[in-house]
């Protein structure tokens, strides 16, 4: 007999005290408890997990990091990045612990910056935050569309290569399978986190154990070559070469926000999201180390033909050369699988910041997206909003490999801005933080200056093209896609009569009326 079936009324006097706590911190936040807390501590961890999703993130995004430097970017880039990433998390982690609301990024900015320049700038993060979401969904979704892509590839002996059309049409058939999934009752994908956890950590255990093990000779290299070999044929000088690999981690270990929009639907949320951020991004940070040290153990020496295999994948031209046709469709398999696992947490997390930031009046169809299904308990009009904003996206596809690529670097700058605005706040604006029970204490200032400092050079460097001398063909437009979008969400803010700086007052306090705001009474306590 379980403990539950034992004490069933302490069990459920257990349940009962943790989510009216959660629901009396939502409340000095501003907010009604309207979501279920379905997330018990390590499926919220999933969720963040799952997400990054280590094997197929870098099976994905592996083609950043071999041109640009090879086997010593790809292990010592890794590990590099690795670093600063860590303190992301930890900045992000103890303001999750201090304010956790699915608003986040733009609800911290508001909070903690001076009263002229918070309803602007909360406005500015939220627009970045969903436009950096959607773009993470579109990303993920069209990753997998790729694997699937190559998967038939390997099958058909290397004789099919996919068109764009093709990979587009799975894409769509992709979004559509995960707004599905998404428009379920939130227990599903709550309960499915433990069984991504364990795939996940089994298909790299699998990788790590597996790769080195069935490698031929010929593929084999040695600990000089794996640790110190720097083939950079990008065409950068080699230092540039080596920043520029970065993304290849920056875009698998990311999202750090992700567990944040569900900390409305998590129990012990204050404590649940510092721990599932931290854990989440530490571990990946350190079994992904693991998993290029092997990949640059068993790639061999020829990179240019590893990037212009008819397979299309970097990683599954690796693994092919390892296992044979066979093994890597088993493999890849599971690969494909995570990738998708991928996509419906990434849409979870997706649809909660859309929802937030619509309670708040951010967005166009406000109104309509700030709804909660009375029977699936999900914010489904937020999901399928989602949903149609990736489709689009992913329409650049059609204009190049550049174009979509820029939605793989638009995941990266597009979140790094709205990561480094209310960090900044919080030491700048002026406001005094209530610490939650996970803080840093002294550590605060300079882990939050180092994470700042190092998003901001980021964002600088990734709005550089791939190669130089770059033609309209291989063009970077990141600059393009993030710049458009806010300089549009400036203009709807300042536009006249219509624009938000005439209705936009920040978070709203849902507990006493749908008009009143939190800016309201900061106001007062200013007079």
């Amino acid at each position: 007999m379980s403990i539950k079936d034992e004490h069933p009324k302490t069990f459920a006097t257990v349940t009962t005290v943790s989510s009216d706590k959660d629901a009396q911190v939502l409340a000095r936040l501003g907010y009604k408890q309207e979501f279920r807390r379905y997330f018990t501590p390590i499926e919220l961890f999933g969720i963040g997990f799952s997400i990054i999703g280590l094997v197929p993130s870098l099976a994905s995004v592996l083609v950043f990091s071999i041109p640009y430097g090879g086997a010593s970017a790809m292990v010592w880039g890794w590990a590099v990045c690795g670093i600063f990433l860590t303190t992301i998390a930890l900045a992000m982690a103890e303001l999750g612990s201090a304010a956790p609301t699915s608003g986040g990024l733009y609800y911290w900015t508001f909070r903690f910056s001076s009263p002229r320049w918070k309803c602007l700038l909360s406005w500015i993060v939220g627009y970045a935050n969903t436009v950096g979401n959607i773009a993470s969904v579109a990303s993920v979704d069209w990753g997998c569309a790729v694997q699937i892509m190559a998967a038939v590839s390997i099958g058909s002996g290397l004789q099919f290569q996919a068109t764009i059309a093709q990979t587009f049409g799975v894409y769509c058939a992709l979004l559509f399978c995960h707004g599905i999934i998404c428009s379920l009752n939130p227990i599903i994908v709550a309960r499915l986190q433990t069984p991504y956890i364990i795939l996940n950590i089994l298909l790299c255990l699998a990788l790590i154990i597996g790769v080195p093990a069935a490698t031929p000779k010929e593929f084999m290299n040695n600990a000089s070559y794996a640790f110190g070999n720097f083939s950079n044929v990008s065409g950068w000088n080699n230092g540039y070469a080596f920043i520029l690999s970065f993304l290849s981690p920056l875009w698998a270990i990311g999202s750090f926000d992700s567990t944040v929009h569900l900390s409305e639907e998590a129990t012990n949320a204050n404590v649940a999201i510092p721990f599932a951020i931290i854990l989440a991004t530490t571990s990946s940070v350190i079994i992904g180390w693991g998993l290029n040290v092997a990949l640059a153990f068993c790639m061999g020496k020829d990179t240019e033909n590893i990037l212009s295999s008819p397979i299309g994948q970097p990683m599954a031209t690796i693994l092919f050369n390892s296992f044979g046709q066979k093994g890597t469709l088993g493999v890849w398999a599971v690969v494909v699988i995570v990738q998708f696992t991928m996509g419906s947490s990434m849409l979870t997390a997706c649809s909660r910041q859309i929802f937030a930031f619509s309670r708040d009046g951010g967005l166009p169809f406000s109104k309509w997206l700030y709804s909660i299904n009375s029977r699936s308990h999900s914010p489904i009009q937020c999901v399928w909003f989602s949903v149609a904003l990736s489709f689009l996206l992913g329409l650049l596809a059609f204009a190049g490999a550049s174009a979509i690529g820029a939605v793989f670097s638009l995941v990266v700058a597009g979140q790094y801005i709205a990561y480094s605005i209310p960090i900044t706040a919080r030491f700048l604006g002026g406001q005094e933080l209530t610490p939650g029970p996970f803080t840093l204490g002294k550590w605060s200032l300079p882990v939050a200056a180092t994470a700042v400092t190092f998003m901001l050079f980021i964002v600088i460097v990734f709005m550089f093209p791939a190669s130089p001398h770059p033609s309209s063909g291989n063009m970077n437009y990141t600059v393009v896609v993030l710049g458009g979008t806010l300089v549009l969400s400036i203009i709807y803010f300042y536009f006249p009569k219509y624009g938000g700086v005439n209705w936009f007052t920040g978070p709203i306090r849902t507990l006493e009326s749908e008009t009143s705001s939190i800016q309201h009474e900061d106001e007062k306590e200013k007079e």
